[in-house]
């Protein structure tokens, strides 16, 4: 079962990242986060059940300073949600320090010889209770061996308050930030994420200090409630995303500011009434309202006349976040950006042509002036758009 959902976890964090990393920043967060978790089961099987040599001695020490980075991945994907800043500071370096230590601590190990690391894999297999008593790190010299054993849970656990405490703080302060304001979905998202977390690390931690209090390991290997508990919360926080497919595929959930009016005959007031009575989170409403600063930005600020227009750009210009302006274009234009930038480029491009610059201008100019970069990228563009070349069209306004 452990090894199932570890490596379910591992599967998931690809899909992930796979899908969702270029987009969308905070998914790197998230997919490492369940990448770890599973890689933490994932180490505890293999030195517990697994009974294979082979793969103790690859696990057994050499990689166990990833299970540090669990916590701060958690903690950097909440951040990053609640604040819709997905971006790393220098500041944030500092969660790295637990993971270097044990990495130091341990490269006196990882560069021991493949022989040696097989010998004490063997011996570990053969006797599992070889773990508590055998210092391979450096750290396991100078502190307990059970103190370093308990270090990965606690500190996944005080990452995990410190992310349910700025999750409260933000619930708390919804009636004034767009952040959670009527985020019913997200709300369940980040509540059921934490809970499970905190359902298995807690049943973990009472499972390793049970088993360090008796110096039995028999808890690992014995059904009981904590291991019940364990079990469940691993699986529900594995499982947690195909019931919040949005979560898995990046769905924006978060809209910095809607307007006072998004329709003719739809006020704000409106809306957060039927928002309460329909629990929606509103989705619809702040799609239109991307769709009407998209256009009006287009119309007045001509961004798609600069070369170096994208996404970005657009994001910078217009105050919204970029994951959420390519969310409007994947599943409500159902375009992609440089499509929709090009069309606007051609209708510039056009406009020039019937006003009659193409008498004055080469076509490799008035496609420079549309903010194409290349006279090949404007031709390309044009045929696409218009299903003819720019020369043709150039033909029917100088008969």
């Amino acid at each position: 079962m452990l090894l199932f959902l570890s490596l379910l976890g591992i599967f998931l964090s690809v899909i992930l990242l796979y899908f969702n990393a270029r987009k969308y920043r905070s998914s790197i967060y998230l997919g490492a986060f369940f990448f770890l978790i599973s890689l933490y089961g994932f180490i505890q099987y293999s030195l517990l059940y697994s009974k294979s040599v082979g793969l103790v001695s690859i696990v057994f020490i050499n990689i166990g300073f990833l299970t540090y980075l669990t916590g701060p991945a958690l903690y950097m994907y909440v951040r990053s949600v609640l604040t819709d800043q997905a971006r790393l500071k220098k500041r944030d370096l500092w969660h790295l320090l637990p993971a270097l230590i044990y990495l130091f601590a341990s490269l006196p190990y990882i560069f021991t010889p493949w022989s040696y690391k097989v010998l004490c894999a063997t011996k570990l297999v053969v006797d599992p209770t070889f773990i508590a008593s055998y210092n391979a790190t450096l750290l396991h010299e100078l502190l307990p061996n059970d103190l370093i054993f308990l270090s990965r849970p606690i500190l996944i656990l005080a990452y995990a308050i410190w992310s349910a405490g700025l999750f409260l703080w933000y619930l708390r302060k919804k009636g004034q930030s767009q952040v959670l304001s009527h985020q019913h979905y997200m709300t369940q998202w980040l509540t059921y994420l934490l809970g499970f977390l905190f359902v298995l690390v807690v049943s973990h931690m009472l499972v390793l200090l049970e088993s360090i209090s008796n110096q039995d390991l028999k808890y690992f290997f014995t059904l009981d409630l904590l291991q019940v508990l364990s079990g469940l919360g691993l699986s529900g926080l594995l499982t947690l995303p195909f019931f919040f497919p949005g979560i898995l595929y990046g769905l924006p959930r978060f809209p910095q500011a809607i307007p006072k009016q998004l329709t003719n005959d739809k006020t704000m007031v409106e809306l957060k009434k039927e928002a309460k009575k329909e629990n929606h989170n509103f989705e619809s409403e702040y799609l239109q309202f991307l769709e009407q600063k998209v256009e009006t930005s287009m119309e007045e600020l001509q961004p798609y006349l600069q070369p170096d227009c994208n996404l970005a750009y657009l994001s910078k210009l217009t105050g919204l976040p970029v994951h959420h302006l390519a969310y409007y274009f994947r599943e409500s234009k159902k375009q992609s950006f440089n499509d929709f930038r090009n069309e606007w480029r051609i209708k510039h491009a056009k406009n020039l042509i019937k006003e009659g610059k193409a008498k004055d201008l080469t076509l490799e100019a008035i496609g420079l002036l549309s903010g194409f970069s290349t006279r090949n990228t404007f031709f390309t563009a044009f045929k696409k758009v218009e299903k003819t070349s720019p020369g043709v069209f150039v033909n029917q306004f100088t008969k």
